[in-house]
């Protein structure tokens, strides 16, 4: 199936990772997703589709529908923060319905990985100094981590496993 998928359609993606940073970094300091970087990636994504890098579009709206609707049971349930939702749907807009379960694994890694960091960042006396939210003690892993994580693995995860790499 990835086979299929040109490298091409990960453009937008890759362009989307500066926001990605700026989501992990905003969620460990303040523990927001500000609603204009989940404005911003909806409109970088227009842009995208617009120019016919997300053919499957009306598939990535679908999906990311139904994260939105599934995150919101979720976030009701006081398992996810709002942003964390509404970020996770935005992010779902620019991954190829085709890599979707490549994603799903990149994803779990990138919860690992951002556990793991996370519990070890905390443990290290200059944690206190940051001053970020996240950093307090009782607070566990803000998920925008993870999620920005992931988004910007996996390009790489496809390239690699469509040996494109």
């Amino acid at each position: 199936m990835l086979d299929q998928l040109s490298t091409h359609h990960l453009v937008p993606l890759l362009a989307l990772a500066p926001l990605l940073v700026a989501v992990a970094l905003s969620d460990l300091r303040r523990l927001r997703i500000p609603n204009s970087y989940c404005l911003a990636a909806v409109a970088l994504f227009a842009v995208a589709a617009a120019a016919g890098l997300a053919p499957d579009f009306a598939l990535r709206i679908v999906v990311a529908a139904s994260v939105l609707v599934l995150g919101f049971a979720a976030y009701c349930l006081k398992l996810f923060g709002g942003g964390d939702v509404k970020f996770m749907a935005v992010l779902l807009l620019f991954v190829p319905v085709n890599s979707l379960q490549l994603y799903a694994f990149v994803f779990s890694a990138a919860m690992l990985a951002g556990i793991a960091a996370f519990l070890s960042l905390k443990r290290l006396p200059a944690a206190a100094a940051l001053n970020w939210q996240s950093m307090a003690p009782g607070r566990q892993l803000p998920m925008g981590v993870p999620i920005a994580l992931s988004g910007l693995l996996h390009p790489l995860a496809v390239m690699q496993f469509s040996g494109a790499l």
